[in-house]
Protein backbone atom coordinates (compact mmCIF):
# COMPACT_ATOMS: atom_id res chain seq x y z
CA UNK A 1 0.00 0.00 0.00
CA UNK A 2 1.16 3.54 -0.66
CA UNK A 3 -0.19 6.83 0.69
CA UNK A 4 -0.37 10.03 -1.36
CA UNK A 5 -1.22 13.59 -0.38
CA UNK A 6 -1.61 16.67 -2.59
CA UNK A 7 -1.52 20.39 -1.87
CA UNK A 8 -5.01 20.75 -3.28
CA UNK A 9 -6.53 17.77 -1.49
CA UNK A 10 -8.24 17.99 1.89
CA UNK A 11 -7.61 14.31 2.64
CA UNK A 12 -4.87 11.74 1.95
CA UNK A 13 -5.23 8.83 -0.48
CA UNK A 14 -4.48 5.22 0.48
CA UNK A 15 -3.90 2.84 -2.43
CA UNK A 16 -3.51 -0.92 -2.10
CA UNK A 17 -0.89 -1.13 -4.85
CA UNK A 18 2.87 -1.36 -4.68
CA UNK A 19 3.71 2.07 -6.10
CA UNK A 20 2.14 5.13 -7.68
CA UNK A 21 3.20 4.15 -11.20
CA UNK A 22 0.91 1.11 -10.92
CA UNK A 23 -2.08 3.49 -10.94
CA UNK A 24 -3.41 4.68 -14.30
CA UNK A 25 -3.41 8.45 -14.86
CA UNK A 26 -7.18 8.93 -15.21
CA UNK A 27 -7.80 6.87 -12.08
CA UNK A 28 -5.34 9.05 -10.15
CA UNK A 29 -7.04 12.23 -11.40
CA UNK A 30 -10.44 10.95 -10.24
CA UNK A 31 -8.97 10.04 -6.85
CA UNK A 32 -7.54 13.56 -6.52
CA UNK A 33 -11.01 14.98 -7.14
CA UNK A 34 -12.33 12.84 -4.30
CA UNK A 35 -9.52 14.09 -2.05
CA UNK A 36 -10.87 17.65 -2.48
CA UNK A 37 -14.39 16.88 -1.24
CA UNK A 38 -15.20 18.94 1.88
CA UNK A 39 -17.37 16.35 3.65
CA UNK A 40 -15.15 13.24 3.68
CA UNK A 41 -14.04 11.34 6.78
CA UNK A 42 -10.39 10.31 7.26
CA UNK A 43 -9.16 9.52 3.70
CA UNK A 44 -9.88 8.10 0.24
CA UNK A 45 -9.22 4.41 -0.44
CA UNK A 46 -8.45 2.65 -3.72
CA UNK A 47 -8.49 -1.15 -3.80
CA UNK A 48 -5.89 -3.14 -5.81
CA UNK A 49 -8.35 -3.76 -8.68
CA UNK A 50 -8.98 -0.04 -9.16
CA UNK A 51 -9.44 1.59 -12.56
CA UNK A 52 -11.17 4.71 -13.91
CA UNK A 53 -14.94 4.91 -13.61
CA UNK A 54 -17.65 7.56 -13.92
CA UNK A 55 -16.73 10.35 -11.51
CA UNK A 56 -15.23 7.99 -8.94
CA UNK A 57 -12.79 5.16 -9.72
CA UNK A 58 -14.04 1.58 -9.73
CA UNK A 59 -12.49 -0.02 -6.67
CA UNK A 60 -12.93 3.20 -4.71
CA UNK A 61 -14.10 3.51 -1.10
CA UNK A 62 -14.95 6.75 0.70
CA UNK A 63 -16.68 7.61 3.97
CA UNK A 64 -18.83 10.74 3.77
CA UNK A 65 -20.31 12.78 6.59
CA UNK A 66 -24.09 13.21 6.25
CA UNK A 67 -23.81 13.04 2.45
CA UNK A 68 -24.39 10.63 -0.43
CA UNK A 69 -22.98 10.86 -3.97
CA UNK A 70 -24.99 8.93 -6.61
CA UNK A 71 -21.98 8.51 -8.92
CA UNK A 72 -19.88 7.21 -6.00
CA UNK A 73 -22.32 4.31 -5.80
CA UNK A 74 -22.56 3.93 -9.55
CA UNK A 75 -25.14 3.11 -12.19
CA UNK A 76 -25.52 -0.60 -11.37
CA UNK A 77 -26.70 -0.13 -7.80
CA UNK A 78 -26.41 -3.31 -5.76
CA UNK A 79 -24.36 -5.11 -8.39
CA UNK A 80 -22.64 -8.01 -6.70
CA UNK A 81 -21.93 -11.71 -6.45
CA UNK A 82 -23.76 -14.89 -5.56
CA UNK A 83 -21.94 -18.14 -4.84
CA UNK A 84 -22.72 -21.68 -3.80
CA UNK A 85 -20.56 -24.78 -3.38
CA UNK A 86 -21.59 -28.40 -4.00
CA UNK A 87 -20.42 -31.96 -3.28
CA UNK A 88 -20.21 -32.87 -6.99
CA UNK A 89 -16.77 -33.78 -8.46
CA UNK A 90 -16.17 -31.79 -11.64
CA UNK A 91 -14.22 -34.62 -13.27
CA UNK A 92 -17.34 -36.81 -13.18
CA UNK A 93 -19.28 -34.10 -15.03
CA UNK A 94 -16.57 -33.85 -17.67
CA UNK A 95 -16.55 -37.61 -18.19
CA UNK A 96 -20.34 -38.12 -18.28
CA UNK A 97 -21.65 -37.83 -21.83
CA UNK A 98 -25.14 -36.74 -22.87
CA UNK A 99 -26.81 -36.05 -26.22
CA UNK A 100 -25.58 -32.44 -25.77
CA UNK A 101 -21.92 -33.28 -25.13
CA UNK A 102 -20.58 -33.82 -21.62
CA UNK A 103 -22.51 -32.68 -18.57
CA UNK A 104 -20.68 -29.35 -18.35
CA UNK A 105 -21.68 -28.55 -21.93
CA UNK A 106 -25.25 -29.66 -21.33
CA UNK A 107 -25.63 -27.57 -18.18
CA UNK A 108 -24.07 -24.44 -19.75
CA UNK A 109 -26.38 -24.74 -22.76
CA UNK A 110 -29.44 -25.18 -20.54
CA UNK A 111 -28.54 -22.10 -18.45
CA UNK A 112 -28.19 -20.04 -21.64
CA UNK A 113 -31.61 -21.23 -22.84
CA UNK A 114 -33.42 -20.54 -19.58
CA UNK A 115 -31.89 -17.35 -18.14
CA UNK A 116 -32.24 -14.22 -20.31
CA UNK A 117 -28.86 -12.58 -20.99
CA UNK A 118 -27.71 -9.30 -22.52
CA UNK A 119 -30.62 -6.95 -23.25
CA UNK A 120 -33.17 -9.79 -23.12
CA UNK A 121 -35.96 -9.72 -20.52
CA UNK A 122 -38.73 -12.15 -19.67
CA UNK A 123 -41.67 -11.97 -22.08
CA UNK A 124 -44.19 -12.08 -19.23
CA UNK A 125 -43.98 -10.60 -15.71
CA UNK A 126 -42.24 -12.81 -13.15
CA UNK A 127 -42.88 -13.08 -9.40
CA UNK A 128 -40.83 -10.43 -7.57
CA UNK A 129 -41.32 -9.82 -3.86
CA UNK A 130 -39.18 -6.64 -3.96
CA UNK A 131 -41.44 -4.99 -6.53
CA UNK A 132 -44.56 -6.33 -4.78
CA UNK A 133 -43.48 -4.54 -1.61
CA UNK A 134 -42.67 -1.35 -3.55
CA UNK A 135 -46.14 -1.40 -5.10
CA UNK A 136 -47.68 -1.82 -1.64
CA UNK A 137 -45.67 1.18 -0.42
CA UNK A 138 -46.13 3.25 -3.57
CA UNK A 139 -46.65 6.47 -1.60
CA UNK A 140 -42.94 6.37 -0.71
CA UNK A 141 -41.94 6.53 -4.37
CA UNK A 142 -44.73 8.21 -6.36
CA UNK A 143 -43.29 11.75 -6.22
CA UNK A 144 -40.45 10.57 -8.48
CA UNK A 145 -42.75 10.06 -11.44
CA UNK A 146 -39.90 9.56 -13.94
CA UNK A 147 -38.88 6.37 -12.13
CA UNK A 148 -42.29 4.79 -11.56
CA UNK A 149 -42.20 2.89 -14.86
CA UNK A 150 -39.12 1.04 -13.59
CA UNK A 151 -41.23 -0.63 -10.90
CA UNK A 152 -43.42 -2.29 -13.54
CA UNK A 153 -40.39 -3.09 -15.71
CA UNK A 154 -38.74 -4.84 -12.76
CA UNK A 155 -41.20 -7.74 -13.05
CA UNK A 156 -39.80 -8.45 -16.53
CA UNK A 157 -36.13 -7.96 -15.52
CA UNK A 158 -35.99 -10.04 -12.34
CA UNK A 159 -33.91 -13.18 -12.80
CA UNK A 160 -32.01 -11.88 -15.86
CA UNK A 161 -28.24 -11.68 -16.22
CA UNK A 162 -27.50 -8.62 -18.34
CA UNK A 163 -24.33 -8.14 -20.37
CA UNK A 164 -20.86 -6.65 -20.03
CA UNK A 165 -18.89 -8.24 -17.21
CA UNK A 166 -21.89 -10.11 -15.80
CA UNK A 167 -21.62 -13.88 -15.87
CA UNK A 168 -22.74 -17.25 -14.56
CA UNK A 169 -19.81 -19.62 -14.05
CA UNK A 170 -19.43 -23.29 -13.22
CA UNK A 171 -16.16 -23.53 -11.29
CA UNK A 172 -13.88 -26.18 -9.84
CA UNK A 173 -12.28 -25.69 -6.44
CA UNK A 174 -8.82 -26.99 -5.52
CA UNK A 175 -10.37 -30.19 -4.14
CA UNK A 176 -12.10 -30.85 -7.45
CA UNK A 177 -15.67 -29.99 -6.46
CA UNK A 178 -18.22 -27.98 -8.44
CA UNK A 179 -19.21 -24.45 -7.42
CA UNK A 180 -21.50 -21.89 -9.06
CA UNK A 181 -20.69 -18.17 -9.10
CA UNK A 182 -22.74 -15.44 -10.70
CA UNK A 183 -22.26 -11.70 -11.11
CA UNK A 184 -25.19 -9.37 -11.77
CA UNK A 185 -27.01 -6.37 -10.35
CA UNK A 186 -30.13 -4.23 -10.59
CA UNK A 187 -30.24 -4.18 -14.39
CA UNK A 188 -31.71 -1.02 -15.95
CA UNK A 189 -33.53 -0.21 -12.71
CA UNK A 190 -30.37 0.86 -10.83
CA UNK A 191 -29.02 2.85 -13.77
CA UNK A 192 -32.25 4.82 -14.01
CA UNK A 193 -32.09 5.63 -10.29
CA UNK A 194 -28.45 6.78 -10.47
CA UNK A 195 -28.96 8.95 -13.56
CA UNK A 196 -32.12 10.53 -12.17
CA UNK A 197 -30.62 11.47 -8.80
CA UNK A 198 -27.26 12.53 -10.26
CA UNK A 199 -29.21 15.00 -12.41
CA UNK A 200 -31.17 16.22 -9.35
CA UNK A 201 -27.93 16.58 -7.37
CA UNK A 202 -26.32 18.62 -10.18
CA UNK A 203 -29.24 21.06 -10.23
CA UNK A 204 -29.19 21.45 -6.45
CA UNK A 205 -25.40 21.82 -6.30
CA UNK A 206 -25.56 24.65 -8.84
CA UNK A 207 -28.24 26.35 -6.72
CA UNK A 208 -26.08 25.97 -3.61
CA UNK A 209 -22.95 27.30 -5.40
CA UNK A 210 -21.22 24.07 -4.51
CA UNK A 211 -17.43 24.00 -4.19
CA UNK A 212 -17.43 20.63 -5.98
CA UNK A 213 -16.93 21.36 -9.72
CA UNK A 214 -19.61 19.86 -11.96
CA UNK A 215 -16.87 18.50 -14.23
CA UNK A 216 -15.84 16.08 -11.46
CA UNK A 217 -19.23 14.28 -11.84
CA UNK A 218 -19.47 13.98 -8.05
CA UNK A 219 -22.69 15.91 -7.44
CA UNK A 220 -23.88 15.16 -3.90
CA UNK A 221 -27.02 15.11 -1.77
CA UNK A 222 -27.04 15.84 1.98
CA UNK A 223 -28.94 13.02 3.67
CA UNK A 224 -31.04 15.46 5.70
CA UNK A 225 -32.66 16.85 2.52
CA UNK A 226 -35.81 15.42 0.96
CA UNK A 227 -33.81 14.57 -2.18
CA UNK A 228 -31.13 12.77 -0.15
CA UNK A 229 -33.76 10.71 1.64
CA UNK A 230 -35.47 9.84 -1.64
CA UNK A 231 -32.16 8.74 -3.17
CA UNK A 232 -31.49 6.45 -0.21
CA UNK A 233 -34.98 5.00 -0.49
CA UNK A 234 -34.55 4.23 -4.20
CA UNK A 235 -30.96 3.04 -3.71
CA UNK A 236 -32.04 0.55 -1.04
CA UNK A 237 -34.88 -0.65 -3.26
CA UNK A 238 -32.36 -1.15 -6.10
CA UNK A 239 -30.11 -3.13 -3.77
CA UNK A 240 -32.98 -5.37 -2.67
CA UNK A 241 -33.93 -5.90 -6.32
CA UNK A 242 -30.32 -6.77 -7.22
CA UNK A 243 -30.08 -9.28 -4.38
CA UNK A 244 -33.36 -10.91 -5.40
CA UNK A 245 -32.22 -10.91 -9.04
CA UNK A 246 -29.16 -12.99 -8.11
CA UNK A 247 -31.24 -15.16 -5.81
CA UNK A 248 -33.74 -15.96 -8.60
CA UNK A 249 -30.97 -16.80 -11.08
CA UNK A 250 -29.23 -19.04 -8.55
CA UNK A 251 -32.52 -20.89 -7.97
CA UNK A 252 -32.82 -21.39 -11.74
CA UNK A 253 -29.24 -22.72 -11.94
CA UNK A 254 -29.89 -25.09 -9.02
CA UNK A 255 -32.95 -26.49 -10.82
CA UNK A 256 -30.85 -27.05 -13.95
CA UNK A 257 -28.09 -28.78 -11.97
CA UNK A 258 -30.61 -31.00 -10.23
CA UNK A 259 -32.18 -31.96 -13.56
CA UNK A 260 -28.95 -32.90 -15.34
CA UNK A 261 -27.08 -34.42 -12.40
CA UNK A 262 -30.19 -36.34 -11.32
CA UNK A 263 -30.76 -37.71 -14.83
CA UNK A 264 -27.20 -38.71 -15.74
CA UNK A 265 -25.45 -39.54 -12.44
CA UNK A 266 -26.01 -41.31 -9.14
CA UNK A 267 -24.86 -38.35 -7.05
CA UNK A 268 -27.07 -36.92 -4.31
CA UNK A 269 -26.56 -33.19 -4.93
CA UNK A 270 -25.88 -31.09 -1.83
CA UNK A 271 -25.27 -27.35 -1.49
CA UNK A 272 -23.04 -25.47 0.94
CA UNK A 273 -21.51 -22.06 1.76
CA UNK A 274 -24.07 -19.83 0.03
CA UNK A 275 -23.05 -16.14 -0.31
CA UNK A 276 -24.91 -13.15 -1.79
CA UNK A 277 -23.11 -9.79 -1.49
CA UNK A 278 -23.17 -6.29 -3.01
CA UNK A 279 -20.26 -4.23 -4.34
CA UNK A 280 -21.93 -0.98 -5.52
CA UNK A 281 -23.71 0.77 -2.66
CA UNK A 282 -23.60 3.22 0.25
CA UNK A 283 -24.28 2.24 3.86
CA UNK A 284 -24.31 4.02 7.22
CA UNK A 285 -21.46 2.54 9.29
CA UNK A 286 -19.33 3.58 12.24
CA UNK A 287 -15.64 4.16 11.52
CA UNK A 288 -13.08 5.97 13.69
CA UNK A 289 -15.77 7.01 16.15
CA UNK A 290 -18.21 8.56 13.67
CA UNK A 291 -21.31 7.38 11.81
CA UNK A 292 -20.57 7.93 8.12
CA UNK A 293 -21.92 6.91 4.74
CA UNK A 294 -19.42 4.43 3.33
CA UNK A 295 -19.58 4.36 -0.48
CA UNK A 296 -18.19 1.19 -2.02
CA UNK A 297 -18.01 1.44 -5.81
CA UNK A 298 -16.54 -1.80 -7.09
CA UNK A 299 -15.51 -2.85 -3.59
CA UNK A 300 -16.97 -5.33 -1.09
CA UNK A 301 -17.43 -5.14 2.65
CA UNK A 302 -14.85 -7.35 4.39
CA UNK A 303 -15.50 -7.20 8.13
CA UNK A 304 -13.55 -9.52 10.41
CA UNK A 305 -14.68 -13.11 9.76
CA UNK A 306 -17.11 -12.10 6.98
CA UNK A 307 -17.12 -14.32 3.86
CA UNK A 308 -17.28 -12.66 0.47
CA UNK A 309 -16.49 -13.39 -3.17
CA UNK A 310 -13.75 -11.94 -5.40
CA UNK A 311 -14.01 -13.09 -9.05
CA UNK A 312 -11.18 -13.07 -11.57
CA UNK A 313 -12.04 -13.29 -15.28
CA UNK A 314 -13.44 -16.12 -17.37
CA UNK A 315 -10.73 -18.75 -17.71
CA UNK A 316 -8.79 -17.59 -14.64
CA UNK A 317 -9.19 -18.03 -10.88
CA UNK A 318 -11.73 -16.59 -8.47
CA UNK A 319 -11.70 -16.61 -4.68
CA UNK A 320 -13.98 -17.00 -1.70
CA UNK A 321 -12.32 -14.94 1.02
CA UNK A 322 -12.72 -14.07 4.69
CA UNK A 323 -12.48 -10.44 5.70
CA UNK A 324 -9.90 -9.17 8.19
CA UNK A 325 -11.85 -6.03 9.12
CA UNK A 326 -9.01 -3.66 8.31
CA UNK A 327 -10.12 -0.20 9.55
CA UNK A 328 -7.82 1.60 7.10
CA UNK A 329 -9.94 0.36 4.16
CA UNK A 330 -13.17 0.98 6.09
CA UNK A 331 -13.44 -2.84 6.28
CA UNK A 332 -13.42 -3.21 2.48
CA UNK A 333 -11.56 -5.17 -0.20
CA UNK A 334 -11.42 -5.44 -3.99
CA UNK A 335 -14.49 -6.75 -5.82
CA UNK A 336 -12.60 -8.55 -8.59
CA UNK A 337 -9.52 -8.47 -10.78
CA UNK A 338 -10.20 -5.03 -12.29
CA UNK A 339 -9.85 -4.10 -15.93
CA UNK A 340 -6.42 -3.74 -17.50
CA UNK A 341 -7.97 -2.75 -20.86
CA UNK A 342 -11.13 -0.80 -21.61
CA UNK A 343 -13.74 -2.74 -23.57
CA UNK A 344 -12.75 -0.92 -26.76
CA UNK A 345 -9.07 -1.40 -25.96
CA UNK A 346 -9.52 -5.13 -25.41
CA UNK A 347 -11.36 -5.48 -28.73
CA UNK A 348 -8.44 -3.77 -30.47
CA UNK A 349 -5.75 -5.76 -28.64
CA UNK A 350 -7.19 -9.29 -28.86
CA UNK A 351 -9.05 -11.11 -31.58
CA UNK A 352 -12.12 -13.26 -31.11
CA UNK A 353 -10.13 -16.25 -32.38
CA UNK A 354 -7.35 -15.73 -29.83
CA UNK A 355 -9.83 -15.68 -26.97
CA UNK A 356 -11.78 -18.70 -28.21
CA UNK A 357 -8.57 -20.72 -28.67
CA UNK A 358 -7.43 -19.73 -25.18
CA UNK A 359 -10.72 -20.88 -23.64
CA UNK A 360 -10.59 -24.14 -25.59
CA UNK A 361 -7.00 -24.81 -24.51
CA UNK A 362 -8.06 -24.38 -20.89
CA UNK A 363 -11.06 -26.66 -21.32
CA UNK A 364 -13.57 -23.86 -20.60
CA UNK A 365 -17.06 -24.27 -22.07
CA UNK A 366 -18.45 -20.91 -23.22
CA UNK A 367 -22.17 -20.22 -23.52
CA UNK A 368 -22.68 -16.98 -25.46
CA UNK A 369 -25.18 -16.08 -28.18
CA UNK A 370 -22.76 -13.96 -30.22
CA UNK A 371 -19.01 -14.29 -30.11
CA UNK A 372 -17.82 -11.17 -31.96
CA UNK A 373 -17.39 -9.14 -28.74
CA UNK A 374 -15.92 -11.95 -26.64
CA UNK A 375 -12.53 -10.20 -26.41
CA UNK A 376 -14.10 -7.49 -24.17
CA UNK A 377 -14.31 -10.03 -21.36
CA UNK A 378 -11.29 -12.23 -22.01
CA UNK A 379 -8.95 -12.90 -19.12
CA UNK A 380 -6.31 -10.84 -20.97
CA UNK A 381 -8.52 -7.74 -20.57
CA UNK A 382 -8.23 -7.97 -16.77
CA UNK A 383 -5.49 -7.63 -14.20
CA UNK A 384 -3.89 -10.77 -12.78
CA UNK A 385 -6.21 -11.82 -9.95
CA UNK A 386 -3.30 -13.31 -7.98
CA UNK A 387 -1.47 -9.97 -8.03
CA UNK A 388 -4.65 -8.30 -6.78
CA UNK A 389 -4.87 -10.85 -3.97
CA UNK A 390 -1.21 -10.35 -3.08
CA UNK A 391 -1.81 -6.59 -2.74
CA UNK A 392 -4.62 -7.04 -0.22
CA UNK A 393 -3.20 -9.58 2.22
CA UNK A 394 -4.03 -7.15 5.02
CA UNK A 395 -7.69 -6.96 3.91
CA UNK A 396 -8.77 -10.58 3.29
CA UNK A 397 -7.63 -14.19 3.65
CA UNK A 398 -8.32 -16.66 0.77
CA UNK A 399 -10.63 -19.46 1.87
CA UNK A 400 -11.23 -21.21 -1.44
CA UNK A 401 -9.71 -20.88 -4.93
CA UNK A 402 -11.92 -21.65 -7.92
CA UNK A 403 -11.20 -22.08 -11.62
CA UNK A 404 -13.65 -21.57 -14.50
CA UNK A 405 -14.84 -24.74 -16.26
CA UNK A 406 -17.99 -23.32 -17.87
CA UNK A 407 -19.28 -19.78 -18.31
CA UNK A 408 -22.45 -18.08 -19.58
CA UNK A 409 -22.05 -14.48 -20.82
CA UNK A 410 -24.40 -11.89 -22.27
Amino acid sequence: MFIKETEKGNYPLKVWLGKETDLEKTCMEQAEHLMELPFLHQWVCLMPDTHAGMGMPIGGVIAAKDTVIPNAVGVDIGCGMAYIGTNIPVQALKETMTENGNLIQGIVGDILRNIPVGFAHHKTPMPCYTMDRAMEELSLYEEDTELLGQLEAGYFQIGTLGGGNHFIELQEDDKGYLSVMLHSGSRHFGKSVCDYFHSKARDLNRRWYSRVPDAYRLAFLPVDTAEGQQYLRWMNLSMEFARENREKMMLAVKAILEKWIGKYTEFNLEYRDEINCHHNYAALENHYGKNVWVHRKGAVRARSGELTVIPGAMGSYSYVVMGLGNPESFCSSSHGAGRAYSRKGAMSAFTCEEVMVDLKNQGVVLGKRRKDDVAEESRFAYKDIDEVMANQKDLVIPVKRLRTVGVVKG
